[in-house]
């Protein structure tokens, strides 16, 4: 797929930024990226109404032509709630990172405290925070923001998950170099004794 069609166009440079944005997102893309690229309301919405681009939600459009990929899904909850305060979390983030065999149940993402009185959205849960996350604990996985291995590992241990799936996280994690284990058994301290277990009884097994 070379980009969007500009035959249909006036402006060329808007449809190429759109597009340039929007294949970093699954094919998605909000009203606010769009306007960055020029495209004003009514742009937006005769563009919908030719099918050019698809309305998922409010403030939420995908290009019709787009190739549809594996967790598209994600991407398009996360950008519906917002791609700057929100982050994929939890269970999502784990599959994500392909760190277990989990099969996340919803979407889970995680937002500020003062984001808490969201409309609910069918088949995403909200995690909310009283404290922002370090920016080390944020990266970047195929256009979508989410926690980082040590901190998705934490969150979903802290949440209830089962053991051997944090077991598995864990010991995949150190084996790729993808975190720092004195310091995520530090951390999981923090969490509580059943969390602090978990990860140590991990980090042994790896050890051993």
């Amino acid at each position: 797929m070379q980009g969007m069609d500009d035959t249909h166009d006036d402006q060329p440079d808007r449809s190429s930024c759109l597009f340039g944005t929007a294949s970093t997102q699954h094919g998605y893309f909000t009203a606010a990226q769009a306007r960055a690229c020029g495209f004003d309301w009514s742009a937006l919405t005769r563009h919908a109404q030719s099918g050019r681009f698809i309305r998922v939600s409010r403030g939420l459009y995908r290009l019709r032509d787009y190739p549809s990929s594996p967790r598209e899904e994600v991407a398009a909850a996360w950008l519906a709630v917002g791609p700057t305060h929100a982050v994929v979390s939890h269970e999502s983030a784990l599959d994500l990172l392909e760190l277990s065999d989990i099969i996340p149940d919803s979407i889970h993402l995680t937002v500020p405290r003062s984001m808490r009185y969201l409309r609910p959205i069918p088949g995403v849960t909200i995690h909310t925070l009283s404290e922002p996350l370090r920016p080390d604990e944020v990266i970047s996985r195929k256009g979508i923001r989410l926690t980082s291995p040590a901190r998705t590992i934490l969150d979903t241990a802290a949440a209830g998950a089962a053991p051997e799936q944090i077991e598995l996280a864990v010991v995949q994690s150190v084996r790729r170099g993808m975190i720092v284990p004195w310091q995520l058994e530090l951390d999981a301290r923090e969490r509580g004794r059943r969390v602090g277990r978990l990860v140590a009884d991990a980090l042994q097994r790896v050890a051993s």
